[in-house]
């Protein structure tokens, strides 16, 4: 029907006087322009229409998989098709007397129609990403570089597919030709493809992951994870600037991830108090009646005595001399304090390494220094647990007879000064 309503057309134009090649040429115009209204008219009621009615059930539909289709455009891409399916459909009848412009118009309709398909798909994999983090699993598992691989992959089989078309040969022809090639692609995308290839690793091995506390001086990036793409990985540091650090540098460098301190529930504490070596010394009986009412020592100064006793009692020692025998010093009975303290800490990991120990004296004094770990890995918890252990031990320290080394201050140079003045 439609070929002979053309035929017609033609020889319409032969009647009024046109030459047969100007009445030709005219009627192809014409069919042209048919088809390409034909193909508006199928867009326009794809978008106008269809596309509307999807987009309303779509918000009417409890599910949720259907909202993150419609939010990546996917309904709105597919819909593209509407055209080239007209094409495709009426174009052997509008153009079946010009073969050559026939075979121009599939072949432009092929391109399309791949160029259609891959950006439908790009959004599958964007509406699929979009599920991914409202369920929490973009966090765990770094979908965005799997989601970036996948389109890569389409884009480059896309483009050997449009190669194709153009140059009117097989797909396997093109990969050949592309064969030779493979040396020099290498060694001009080098760095591309070594990123490319260090975000695979990176996602595989879930090195890093979304919301990951990492530090890489060398990047100069110091705070949480909030992107894991194919190439790149972003930081927004504690002073809330990003730093955008190449995939391909965590590979081949370190940095430090502080994911697993988060997943033991633990964070550790490291700080030691520094004793003046001056202020240690061997405790009295005035001084352990006074730390028997401190309820944290009275069972630790009952089993110590009993043990020091017992010991200088088969050795025969003679106490009257200061420096026989085993006896209890202020500095020890501080530590079995501290232990203590820690051990009813309510917020300390009991169930983690704990210790306080003496470290090698130095410049600074006698190192006491406390290894534990916190059962609250907060940021802020953390210092003021941590804030609140040395606050209580550097105020009870006096209780011991001992004090705490520190620089003599500006302050503490006049007061020596005058004193010696007075003299």
């Amino acid at each position: 029907m439609v070929e002979s309503w053309l035929t017609g057309i033609q020889g319409w134009l032969l009647t009024r006087g046109l030459s047969a090649e100007y009445a030709e040429l005219s009627q192809l115009a014409f069919s042209l322009a048919l088809l390409l209204v034909l193909a508006w008219v199928a867009n326009l009621v794809a978008k106008r229409l269809i596309l509307r009615g999807v987009a309303a059930a779509v918000r009417r539909s409890p599910m949720k998989w259907d909202d993150a289709l419609l939010e990546a455009h996917f309904f709105s891409r597919l819909s593209h098709l509407a055209p080239a399916m007209v094409i495709n459909a009426l174009g052997g009848k509008i153009l079946g007397q010009s073969p050559e412009v026939l075979a121009v118009v599939n072949a432009a309709v092929s391109i399309y129609l791949t160029l259609i398909w891959v950006i439908v798909f790009f959004a599958l994999l964007d509406a699929l990403h979009l599920l991914a983090q409202r369920s929490g699993r973009a966090e765990r598992t770094p979908v965005k570089g799997f989601v970036q691989a996948l389109k890569l992959v389409a884009a480059v089989f896309a483009l050997i597919l449009v190669l194709a078309t153009i140059l009117d040969k097989s797909p396997v022809y093109i990969l050949t030709g592309m064969g030779a090639l493979t040396a020099v692609l290498l060694l001009v995308f080098k760095d591309a493809i070594l990123g490319f290839v260090a975000g695979i690793m990176i996602s595989v091995n879930e090195m890093v992951r979304i919301g990951d506390w990492i530090e890489m001086p060398k990047a100069g990036a110091d705070g949480d994870v909030i992107d894991v793409s194919l190439t790149t990985v972003k930081v927004q540091n504690w002073d809330k600037t990003i730093t955008t650090i190449p995939s391909y540098d965590l590979i081949s460098g370190s940095f430090k991830n502080w994911r697993g301190m988060f997943e033991s529930g633990g964070r550790r504490i490291k700080r030691a108090l520094y004793i003046d070596m001056h202020s240690v010394r061997f405790a009295d009986e005035a001084m352990i009646e006074q730390w028997r009412r401190i309820d944290l020592l009275t069972a630790y100064l009952d089993e110590k005595q009993a043990e020091i006793d017992q010991d200088n009692q088969q050795r025969g020692t003679d106490l009257t001399i200061l420096g026989n025998g085993r006896r209890i010093t202020n500095f020890g009975t501080f530590r079995a304090y501290c232990v203590a303290y820690l051990r009813q800490h309510p917020r300390i990991n009991q169930g983690m390494t704990m210790l306080v120990r003496q470290l090698s004296p130095g410049e600074h004094g006698i190192p006491l220094e406390l290894y534990v770990f916190t059962n609250d890995t907060r940021w802020a918890m953390y210092e003021a647990i941590q804030a609140d252990i040395f606050d209580h031990l550097l105020a009870v320290i006096d209780q011991f007879g001992l004090s705490v080394f520190q620089t003599p201050s500006g302050g503490d140079l006049n007061a020596a000064v005058a004193q010696l003045a007075r003299r």
